[in-house]
């Protein structure tokens, strides 16, 4: 979580002097969302939620950077879904931070927009009703599933803006990839997330 705070760090802190200093050309936005992975073999989509909050300055009137801070409360494959059929519980979350460019259209209330991002996810694993003996062996063991590693994402959506407020309504696309440890919860792939959120925020 550590590296995870200081990469999103870096990227607020790497936006356009210019641009952070211009009035109204700054915005701080807070979202939540809903996740849900690929259908799974047994036909069902697996949901689960998302929060954060960003930063965004405008280097042109239609390229703006991006600092993004988040949590995905669930990124497990859906085809552990099978498990929801039996004692046992697996959890995958993961906090991130990501930094990017939005391309977004100018002159007027109503703004479509699309994005691509880069980053960092700290994965964090949980395991329930395996029992006492087992629990113990699986929580000595989920420390080490537990990874930071490189996300990327595509996204779209738009802004809705009245004077210094802005909606967001938009879609996001997440790869998080794996190595082998933490692969392993991917089950040999890497992590695939869609995203549907709604923001609301202030512009200076």
């Amino acid at each position: 979580m550590r590296n995870v705070m200081i990469a999103a760090a870096l990227v607020v802190c790497g936006l356009p002097a210019s641009a952070r200093a211009q009035s109204g050309n700054v915005s701080v936005q807070g979202f939540g969302g809903i996740t849900f992975a690929d259908p799974s073999f047994i036909g069902e989509t697996s949901t689960a939620s998302s929060f954060g909050g960003l930063v965004t300055a405008a280097i042109t009137p239609n390229i703006l950077a991006i600092g993004e801070l988040g949590r995905l409360s669930d990124v497990k494959p859906s085809l552990y879904e099978a498990l929801d059929y039996t004692p046992v519980g697996l959890h995958v979350a993961a906090w991130y931070g990501q930094g990017g460019v939005r391309f977004i259209t100018s002159g007027s209330a109503i703004r479509p927009y699309g994005e691509a991002t880069a980053g960092y996810a700290r994965l964090s694993t949980g395991v329930s009703g395996l029992g006492e003996l087992a629990g113990e062996f699986a929580d000595a063991a989920l420390p080490f599933l537990n990874q930071t590693e490189p996300m990327f994402g595509l996204g779209g959506g738009v802004l809705f803006t009245h004077g210094r407020l802005a909606i967001d309504a938009g879609y996001r696309y997440r790869k998080i990839l794996t190595n082998d440890i933490s692969a392993v919860l991917g089950l040999g792939d890497n992590f695939h997330v869609n995203e549907v959120r709604f923001g609301a925020g202030i512009r200076f």
